[in-house]
């Protein structure tokens, strides 16, 4: 009897034991997903990041346009590489668009000196303190009584003259910017227009809000500034765990001031509609809409829709994303569409074959990669 008791005894302790070492390899568990929860893997990437601080220029950077409009290293010759420093993709995707931000303003001055275009600020009576953008004119824009060409970039980063950052940095300048378009255009007689859809606010550095304020509006009873306390001192905790992992560049926290007139790519376009392209003298007015032109082109012509139709002969589009269901188009936009606009799609079809489109709003072609057609 008192050997089996024993065992019992033994048994049950055995049991207790490994259900104490089940629920502390439970807990461990538990706390080791809560860990990893309050790790950011972004943050960890930064380890060992070097300083997000880059050249101005091409030249600093050691690159320049060649003859044949390709970005070539000054040194070497080579294209421009994306991954210029191993395992630091954060640090490599900043440096490539500190580099994009350099073209922007080398576009801008072959705009300017090459193609003989005029900066034009927006909004046209924009006082001195509040936040601008500008778009492009050939000198005849306004009063070419024939011909006048708008040109509508898709959505991104891209600025006025640019159809894609991508392709001036791998392949060349003709391919990524608007300026064979320009420089054909002149040559035929015909006053140009480039949009700058994209730049629609002012970016400044967000001040710091003051210590305080009023309670959350989460239904908690609890003192403002005791709960804040308690949230600083539950962030540092959480920061001074996995500090030792990290190295990261904690970048600027910005606001953005919208640019009266022009705080979307549609709106942008209905402004310089409004305050340009109605006032010119061109009889023949040509629409060449990349990507999410297309849609502000749409709008346009669904706000002011008797205006565009007397006075647009033709659209070009290039993989446009409008859509005339969702934007509401009546039928009698969708039947001139039909009449007076084609929209060149990503195709592995010969160019200029005709594509069955999903959406039969207009005459769908196929196109080469990242070409357009200019209208004659």
């Amino acid at each position: 009897m008192l050997f089996g008791a024993d065992v019992f005894v033994f048994c049950f302790a055995w049991l207790t034991m490994a259900q104490l070492l089940a629920q502390e390899d439970k807990e461990k568990t538990t706390a080791l997903k809560d860990l990893l929860s309050r790790i950011d893997l972004d943050e960890l990437m930064k380890k060992d990041e070097p300083p997000l601080v880059f050249p101005k220029t091409l030249e600093e950077f050691e690159y320049a346009f060649n003859e044949h409009g390709q970005l070539r290293h000054t040194k070497t010759g080579e294209p421009f590489v994306f991954n210029h420093k191993e395992d630091l993709h954060r640090w490599n995707q900043k440096r490539y668009e500190a580099l994009g931000e350099i073209i922007t303003q080398h576009v801008y001055e072959r705009l300017e000196q090459d193609c003989g275009l005029r900066r034009q600020t927006l909004p046209v009576d924009a006082t001195e303190d509040e936040p601008k953008t500008f778009m492009y004119m050939s000198e005849d824009a306004l009063s070419n009584p024939s011909r006048l060409l708008i040109l509508i970039q898709g959505s991104g980063v891209v600025r006025a003259g640019q159809w894609a950052r991508r392709l001036i940095i791998n392949n060349d300048l003709d391919s990524g910017t608007q300026i064979p378009f320009i420089t054909r255009a002149i040559e035929e007689g015909y006053g140009v227009v480039v949009l700058n859809p994209n730049d629609n606010f002012l970016e400044v550095e967000k001040a710091e809000e003051p210590g305080g304020g009023e309670a959350a509006p989460d239904g908690s009873d609890e003192p403002a500034e005791k709960r804040e306390r308690k949230e600083e001192r539950e962030s540092k905790r959480r920061t001074d765990f996995y500090e030792k992992y990290r190295n990261p560049q904690k970048e600027k926290e910005t606001d953005r001031i919208p640019i009266r007139g022009n705080s979307s790519p549609e709106e942008h376009t209905l402004y310089v509609w409004d305050h340009f392209i109605s006032t010119s003298l061109a009889k023949n007015i040509f629409v060449v809409a990349h990507s999410y032109g297309g849609l502000s082109f749409l709008d346009l012509m669904i706000q002011r829709e008797e205006e565009v139709k007397s006075r647009v002969r033709a659209v070009a589009m290039t993989d446009s994303v409008h859509n005339v269901w969702h934007q509401n188009a009546n039928r009698s936009i969708q039947g001139w569409l039909k009449e007076r606009c084609c929209n060149w799609v990503s195709s592995p079809e010969p160019l200029d074959t005709p594509v069955e489109p999903m959406l039969p709003d207009c005459l769908h072609l196929s196109a080469e990669p990242h070409s357009a057609v200019m209208p004659q």
